[in-house]
């Protein structure tokens, strides 16, 4: 019967020729009659067990005074599952493992196991049980290598180039020579222990806008605030800076050393997506018909770097940045000049995190300084919103917009609201002040969204009341996990509700109680880990968990926006499309979701469901 034995199911797909040979020779097969124990806890395992039919039941062994022990299943094995590979990689049972139906396994031996284990890192990796490593290995198995290649792809891969470099006190008509010897169009001035970039536009503006003389030091006209990155930095990233600071060259520095200079145009010549294409656009638009054309493909981008494996973090990253862009491009050609210094545009829940890949509700509001006149204020914000529909962001149903003057207000009213929302903290002020908190500026003045967010910061100083009833809100929705541990639906799952929010609000109420001023969940997590509130490991599995999520919600959007125009259930996805592993790493997921949650209610002294 070994020769039925399915490779397609990781980990055993990881498995070379060799090694699948390797195993089929080793092969054994096993039958079990329904209540019979398979493995007992501390007994030493034969090897993996791999189900071709029946039902297994993994059960902890539970004592209580004056009673005879019980056995507490927490999660069963069927249809392919395999079970007892960390027990044979340590030598005996954890658990005991019950046929709770008429059972037949095929057997790996242990020896054979930690053969494969040490011949194979990856097969390995995958025994350790991580939702990290699973994750890692299930995201790079089968994808394109193109695309892999590139995500791995450092700084210094060979595009780092040598800059023209010249000292304080070189003249403008000196670097121009040399600029045009060397054929470059960039050169670095060095002024003391600083350095400082001109570019040839710098150079003509200097010269026929400025009027200086050809004798000046260029050191007068350089820029000594470098966008910098390190030679380890992931060239996706350093993609994703030039995008968000809209600039076309980043210095490469090696602490205080100046390694060179890394080029856009050679970034592009490495990786074909057309993200840079489509931000070019974006920023050349004249006209607000030229910015809705350039903003149309972005979806298409996303369908591209998705369906190429770009890790989701990434994704989220870039189109970020994009919908920055797109929105202060029209925030600059619909509000006056003169009035922008005074106001500051404000986008709030998942794009003001950074986490919102397709174009879902818009949620922005307006902060404007204390006694400003704006005559047609209310008009031109209300063509702003409709614009922004025109773009394909849908509108608000709650109208958390700046189209509704609920959402727009004075710097002194909106920290007053704030203040109103955390004091009251009861059902929909928590949900306003769980969107408000994620702001982030992309137009404006950010000086005064700085300053409400300061103030707030401060009003909540030592309010372990107001923690407790804002952290609440994590724990609203039940984790879609049966007693046993396995998802509880097997059709349909609102991955928003069972997964999504319950990571987002609760890392968001820990990173608003230690004053970190990062939205990012993502970013948030990192930082709650640098500074001891979450363990590393459980920080690393909570963001693989959340990637898991959006990647699963984006997928199954994608696939329903080639059918219908707009998505009526955005956070549903169907378990039917799912794969085994899939549906494997799903409930995985959903159990560092559920371990969070237990975290947070003995933190904030709260009751989970």
């Amino acid at each position: 019967m070994s020769s039925t034995f399915n490779f397609d199911n990781l980990p055993f797909s990881l498995l070379d020729e060799r090694e699948r040979d390797n195993l089929l020779r080793h092969l054994d097969i096993a039958y079990y009659q329904q209540g019979e124990t398979i493995l007992a806890a501390g007994d030493e395992p034969e090897g993996v067990y791999i189900i071709l039919k029946g039902r297994v039941s993994e059960n902890d062994v539970r004592e209580a005074d004056g009673a005879e022990p019980t056995q507490q299943p927490f999660v069963h094995y069927q249809d392919e599952d395999y079970f007892g590979g960390w027990s044979a990689l340590r030598g005996r049972a954890i658990h005991n493992l019950v046929a709770e139906e008429e059972t037949i396994c095929h057997v790996l031996p242990t020896a054979t196991l930690l053969e494969l284990v040490s011949s194979n890192a990856r097969f390995a990796d995958y025994f350790q049980q991580n939702l990290a490593a699973k994750s890692e290995i299930v995201a790079q198995h089968g994808q394109d290598q193109g695309i892999a290649e590139f995500m791995l792809a450092r700084v210094d891969s060979g595009l780092v180039q040598q800059p023209l470099s010249v000292l304080e006190g070189t003249s403008i008509r000196q670097a121009t020579e040399l600029m045009r010897e060397q054929k470059v169009d960039c050169v670095l001035v060095r002024k003391g222990n600083r350095h400082g970039m001109i570019t040839k536009t710098d150079l003509l503006e200097a010269l026929v806008l400025k009027g200086l003389p050809q004798d000046t030091d260029i050191a007068e006209i350089a820029s000594f605030r470098l966008i910098t990155v390190t030679p380890d930095d992931y060239l996706f990233n350093a993609l994703i800076l030039m995008t968000r600071q809209q600039i076309e060259r980043l210095v490469v520095m090696r602490g205080e050393e100046l390694m060179g200079i890394v080029a856009l145009t050679d970034i592009l010549s490495f990786f074909s997506s057309h993200s840079h294409v489509i931000g070019l656009r974006i920023e050349r638009a004249q006209t607000v018909e030229d910015l809705r054309q350039a903003a149309q493909g972005l979806n298409d981008l996303i369908r591209a770097l998705v369906s190429h494996g770009v890790k989701i973090r990434f994704v989220m990253d870039l189109l970020a940045a994009m919908n920055g862009r797109v929105m202060a491009k029209l925030f600059d050609l619909m509000v006056p000049q003169d009035l922008q210094p005074h106001v500051c545009l404000i986008v709030m829940g998942s794009e003001g995190r950074g986490e919102q890949i397709l174009k879902t509700d818009q949620d922005n509001a307006l902060i404007y300084r204390e006694g400003l006149i704006w005559p047609g204020m209310n008009e031109t914000l209300e063509r702003f919103s409709e614009q922004l529909i025109e773009f394909g962001y849908p509108p608000c149903p709650g109208r958390i917009m700046v189209s509704n003057p609920d959402w727009v207000n004075s710097l002194g009213t909106w920290t007053a609201r704030l203040g109103e929302w955390a004091d009251s903290c009861q059902g929909e002020a928590v949900m306003k002040l769980a969107i408000a908190v994620d702001a982030k500026p992309v137009a404006g003045n950010p000086a005064l969204f700085k300053a409400g967010r300061n103030w707030f910061l401060r009003h909540l100083r030592n309010n372990d009341v107001f923690f407790s009833h804002f952290a609440r809100a994590a724990l609203e929705f039940d984790t879609p996990l049966t007693f046993f541990g396995n998802l509880r639906d097997k059709s349909q799952l609102d991955i928003k509700k069972g997964g999504i929010f319950p990571v987002v609000h609760g890392i968001r109420t820990l990173a608003l109680e230690h004053r970190i001023l990062a939205t990012n969940t993502f970013t948030r997590i990192d930082q709650l880990v640098e500074m001891g509130q979450l363990q590393a490991e459980q920080g690393q599995e909570l963001g693989e968990a959340l990637a898991w999520f959006v990647q699963l919600r984006l997928r199954h959007q994608i696939r329903r926006l080639e059918t219908v125009e707009q998505d009526p259930a955005p956070n549903r996805i169907d378990l039917t499309l799912l794969s085994k592993t899939e549906r494997e790493l799903l409930r995985d997921a959903l159990h560092v979701v559920k371990g969070f949650k237990r975290q947070l209610a003995q933190r904030y002294h709260l009751d989970v469901r």
